[in-house]
């Protein structure tokens, strides 16, 4: 199956991410975070290609590989480009087509300063037309409500996106956000520019208040006064502080569901349990 089939009957899916484990990880944690989400029956699951473009693709594969053959579920593979080739982009996706995984989240990736970066590909839309031309995948890409932070401003922002949706990919997961008025305008504009891929709306729960700061500078998300008194007021409590986490971004959901949007790709950071604790108040929502 490929993610497009799943937005076919206007359903609203629930979707969550993780990550491969840190180079002196073990991938067994990670299995153990997918059993328990599979609790959840996620529509799929996306496994990242490590942070800062660091090579995790041996476990990315591997994570994927289990997601579809050993627990039953649709695995979404990240593909960063920034520092691949040709050749060696079209060798992890022989190994994604072995394993029978046929779907893949393109993405740039982010920059090293310590790391040349290749030239085979040098945006998205570049890796995107080369997997489509290719064949034998489905491909999402990322978006960015709040305008990605190398871009000159929204509305080139939405222009290149287009570019990436006309290159082949077919479904859209944003980054996260903590405004979701600022969501709404983004989809609007998009719509307006000529994308009509589903979107779904990435939501990150605060359980770590140095987490949210380095991931906001990655991203560009702005914080709104209500989340920044969370964080000034339960910054130093990582328990409390995880409780307002919980009840922020469930408040989220529950606001984007009311307003149709297509999907909630939840961030889980592998914490299981934090998503059990937001999904299983959110799950009926879903029924609609």
């Amino acid at each position: 199956m490929n993610l497009q089939e799943l937005f076919t009957d206007g359903r609203q899916r629930l979707s969550f991410e993780i990550f491969p484990p840190k180079r002196d990880g073990s991938i067994e944690s990670v299995f153990d975070t997918v059993e328990q989400l599979a609790e959840l029956s996620p529509a799929f699951i996306s496994v990242t290609y490590g942070a800062n473009g660091s090579g995790a693709r041996g476990n990315t594969v591997k994570i994927a590989d289990a997601i579809k053959n050993k627990f039953g579920m649709l695995p979404v593979a990240h593909l960063t480009c920034i520092n691949h080739d040709r050749e060696e982009i079209d060798l992890i996706l022989d190994n994604l087509s072995e394993r029978g995984v046929e779907n893949v989240l393109a993405l740039r990736g982010d920059r090293n300063p310590e790391v040349e970066p290749k030239t085979d590909f040098s945006h998205a839309s570049d890796l995107v037309a080369h997997i489509k031309k290719r064949g034998g995948f489905f491909i999402s890409g990322a978006c960015y409500p709040e305008t990605h932070p190398e871009a000159r401003d929204a509305v080139a922002d939405v222009l290149n996106l287009k570019k990436k949706v006309d290159a082949g990919a077919g479904h859209l997961i944003s980054q996260l956000f903590f405004d979701n008025s600022s969501f709404y305008s983004f989809v609007e504009r998009c719509r307006i520019a000529g994308i009509n891929v589903p979107i779904e709306a990435g939501i990150m729960p605060v359980t770590n208040a140095g987490q949210i700061k380095r991931m906001v500078t990655l991203c560009g998300a702005s914080l709104p006064a209500k989340f920044s008194r969370i964080i000034s007021r339960y910054g130093d409590d990582p328990e409390a502080l995880e409780d307002a986490g919980i009840a922020y971004a469930t408040d989220q959901i529950v606001d984007l569901l009311t307003n149709g949007v297509q999907g909630i790709h939840l961030y889980t950071m592998n914490k299981p349990e934090l998503a059990k604790k937001i999904v299983r108040s959110v799950e009926k929502l879903f029924r609609k």
